[in-house]
């Protein structure tokens, strides 16, 4: 919707879904940050060494509401933000604001505007090509990797070589009456990708789809399945190739978590990131499909608050 503000006529992205009050409460626990022009909403809570959860497309922060609390209890400042085009983060005003390189951009800019020097990214998603590439850009920046149902390369999944969902969402008039107009990837897509169905409409309800109630605000989430390399000649398969070639060269810790019943990254991406990352374990096993959060998100608090404080040492 628009707003008139003292600069004019401006975007405020409507706030998602505060009838229900755990995802209000859980909005407001935020507050914005400007980053590149732009403003993204940042969920910043607890004392200690820095953590940085980034989700992808269609989620917002609310994914990780159940990981945040072991991190704080372990000890750690937890910084969970909405990509731009998210939640409660400004709206993507064209297709420019959206190439991967302004998103990690976005994450660098974010972290000086924190004052953090030293960050752990715990990565899902889009939130895995963005944070690596980080890491690639200031290696001395990040001290250690999670990651989770994501990939770095320029081969996609089987799911992402589907005719039917995934291609024809590349297509100019279904993928944006799907995406924009009935923001099918945020309502049935996320519903379908978790393990506990019933349990997660009870949970977490339509918050995904509401954070992107307004079909201006969906740009987003209509182009980012466009950035994922479908051929060889495809614009960001530079991009990812690139990136490959730079896990080698990653020499902090890494995790590897995967979900047992993943099949849009199956298994076999979590393993590849173990082979290619020097210093990774796993992949550990939880309950979950794509967006494993949604059936294991404390638990998933608990692997890397574990994993953090193992690579830490014992206190002195």
């Amino acid at each position: 919707m628009l707003e008139v503000g003292t600069g004019g006529l401006c975007y405020v992205q409507p706030v998602p879904d505060l009838e229900d009050p755990q995802v209000g409460e859980f909005r407001r626990r935020g507050h914005d940050v400007i980053v590149n022009d732009t403003r993204l909403h940042v969920l910043d809570e607890g004392e200690g060494s820095a953590v940085l959860l980034l989700h992808g497309n269609p989620t917002w922060s609310y994914l990780w509401r159940d990981t945040v609390g072991p991190l704080i209890a372990a000890g750690h400042r937890v910084i969970v933000p909405d990509l731009r085009g998210f939640g409660g983060s400004q709206p993507v005003g064209s297709p420019y604001d959206d190439l991967l390189e302004v998103r990690v951009a976005d994450l660098a800019g974010l972290l000086e505007a924190l004052g953090v020097d030293s960050v752990a990214l715990v990565l899902h998603d889009w939130g895995g090509p963005i944070g690596l590439a980080f890491a690639a850009a200031h290696p001395d920046k990040v001290s250690a990797l999670v990651l989770m149902s994501t990939w770095a390369w320029p081969e996609p999944s089987l799911f992402h070589s589907s005719v039917v969902p995934w291609r024809m969402l590349h297509a100019p008039v279904v993928g944006p009456h799907l995406l924009g107009r009935h923001n099918s990837l945020a309502d049935r897509g996320v519903y379908l990708s978790v393990v506990d169905r019933a349990g997660f409409r009870e949970r977490a309800g339509s918050a995904y789809a509401s954070a992107l109630a307004d079909p201006a605000a969906r740009l987003a989430t209509v182009l980012f399945p466009r950035l994922i390399p479908i051929a060889t000649d495809w614009p960001t398969a530079p991009f990812f190739a690139w990136l490959e070639t730079q896990l080698p060269l990653l020499s902090m810790p890494a995790l590897v978590i995967w979900g047992r019943e993943d099949d849009v990254f199956p298994g076999s991406f979590g393993e590849r990131f173990v082979r290619l990352l020097p210093h990774a374990r796993g992949p550990v096993l939880v309950s979950g499909r794509h967006f494993l959060q949604e059936d294991s998100g404390h638990e998933i608090g608990e692997l890397v608050a574990g994993f953090l404080t193992e690579r830490a040492g014992p206190a002195v």
